[in-house]
């Protein structure tokens, strides 16, 4: 077992190095690769979606010297299904948030677009609409199928739909955030003050640079508790678009009882980017 983990470790150590190191310094995580049989690439590949950086991961192997012409093809191929899977998944996205829209259910795309040019492995909305409305859109236009609803799922207001022609579940956050459904003026914020974000050719409404990395800190340190690959470069990015005003961010913060949440975490981001890339974020004190 500790040897399991200990090899689980240097995947994840590699997929860092190939997603957040400068270029000059990426050939000793793709001769690891090279050095694999075809079953641990395999285990890396599953690391990789499941960290969701298969994109961000495997592009710098398609034609690194330091690769074979069997893993560059394996990375390439990798690549492709996983952008067929995304492509699938944009459009019945943007169909979905279209018919929303159309119904008066004011919608924001949450989490799923952050990791782009990779995807989630579910498609994560935010709704100001009432459960009835959103379930009716979501049920005769699209002939969606209702999962089963945990005590959890129910006391937060989270719907997960089973869309015909799409693998991902659709899972829709009602008029509700946090693990109990507990914030409520702060999820108002998320419809509020979203912006447009256009990927692939098409428009979505998406969370504003503060509540990105409020239901960030919601996500991973009230509710899951551990941090993936893709959490440290998504906001990681939105720190250094200079998007953020850090005023906000603490005023809403502070308003919803969570900014040691958000401090402890982008404190986190900044030290895993300062181990893997060499220098951290900067962050105002």
């Amino acid at each position: 077992m500790a040897q399991k983990i200990a090899r689980e470790q240097e995947f994840l150590d590699a997929l860092c190095t190939l997603t957040m190191a400068p270029a000059s310094q990426l050939a000793p995580a793709v001769r690891m690769l090279q050095a694999l049989s075809p079953e641990d690439r395999e285990t890396v590949l599953d690391l990789a979606n499941s960290h969701h950086v298969v994109i961000r991961a495997l592009s710098p192997v398609t034609d690194s010297p330091e690769a074979s012409r069997e893993v560059q093809v394996w990375a390439s191929n990798a690549i492709a299904t996983e952008h067929s899977r995304i492509d699938n998944a944009i459009n019945h996205l943007a169909r979905i948030t279209t018919e929303l829209e159309a119904a008066g259910c004011q919608t924001t795309v949450m989490k799923t677009l952050d990791h782009w040019p990779d995807l989630g492995n579910d498609c994560d909305l935010y709704s100001t609409a009432s459960d009835e409305a959103v379930s009716r859109v979501m049920t005769e236009r699209f002939q969606a199928h209702i999962e089963p609803r945990s005590w959890g799922d129910r006391l937060a207001h989270k719907w997960n739909f089973a869309v015909p022609g799409l693998p991902e579940a659709v899972e829709v956050h009602v008029q509700r955030l946090g693990q109990t459904g507990e914030h409520t003026m702060l999820a108002r914020r998320f419809v509020t003050r979203r912006v447009p974000k256009t990927v692939s050719g098409k428009t979505f409404w998406v969370p504003a640079a503060e509540e990105r990395i409020v239901v960030a800190t919601l996500q991973r340190m009230y509710r899951h508790f551990y941090f993936r690959i893709c959490d440290i470069l998504n906001s990681a990015a939105i720190v250094e678009s200079g998007e953020i005003d850090y005023n906000e961010l603490k005023r809403v913060g502070d308003f919803a009882g969570i900014w040691p949440g958000i401090a402890t975490y982008l404190k986190i981001v900044s030290d895993k980017m300062l181990r893997f890339r060499g220098n951290g974020l900067y962050l105002p004190a």
